[in-house]
């Protein structure tokens, strides 16, 4: 779960898409639980101004972690970078990644997990970003073609299996 933060999905300024990637997220995230799958909660560490700035309404997690998971603190698109990601995840371990930005840190996270031997799922309806230079719903769209070029599995949340 990369960066399922209140400041991209609940107002003010939530990304466009937020309340149908909130609801698949929470999808994937409930049967994960049910399966008994470990779950890693990311958390962006914003700057001061940054509406994700630490300890500010922005920065909190949107779902709470329970007994059991993980909470790791970035402050760095890539999640791997000085976290302690990639010691909390068996070697070459299936990841399925959810979350948010597309284009910064979702793609950064999949891109590093790859590189390190893991099998990465991205949930195509659950990770979404802000319109920029382009619409984000293509920038979204762009990520996942590269992600399956570099060998990435993207599939829809009603096709997520934690078995």
């Amino acid at each position: 779960m990369i960066d399922v933060q209140r400041d991209m999905l609940e107002p003010p300024l939530p990304v466009p898409s937020a309340r149908q990637v909130g609801a698949a997220i929470r999808d994937v995230l409930d049967r994960a639980r049910q399966a008994g799958a470990q779950v890693v909660h990311v958390r962006n560490n914003g700057g001061a101004d940054d509406p994700d700035a630490p300890d500010s309404l922005g920065w909190e997690l949107v779902h709470e972690v329970r007994d059991g998971e993980h909470l790791i603190d970035k402050s760095v698109p890539d999640s791997f970078d000085g976290t302690g990601l990639d010691k909390i995840l068996p070697d070459g371990a299936p990841l399925i990644l959810v979350g948010m930005q597309s284009d910064y840190c979702v793609r950064a996270t999949a891109l590093a997990a790859l590189s390190r031997g893991h099998q990465v799922t991205l949930v195509r309806d659950a990770h979404a970003t802000y319109d920029d230079e382009v619409p984000a719903a293509q920038a979204s769209r762009r990520v996942e073609d590269e992600l399956r070029a570099a060998g990435a599995m993207v599939i829809g949340s009603e096709d997520v299996r934690f078995d």
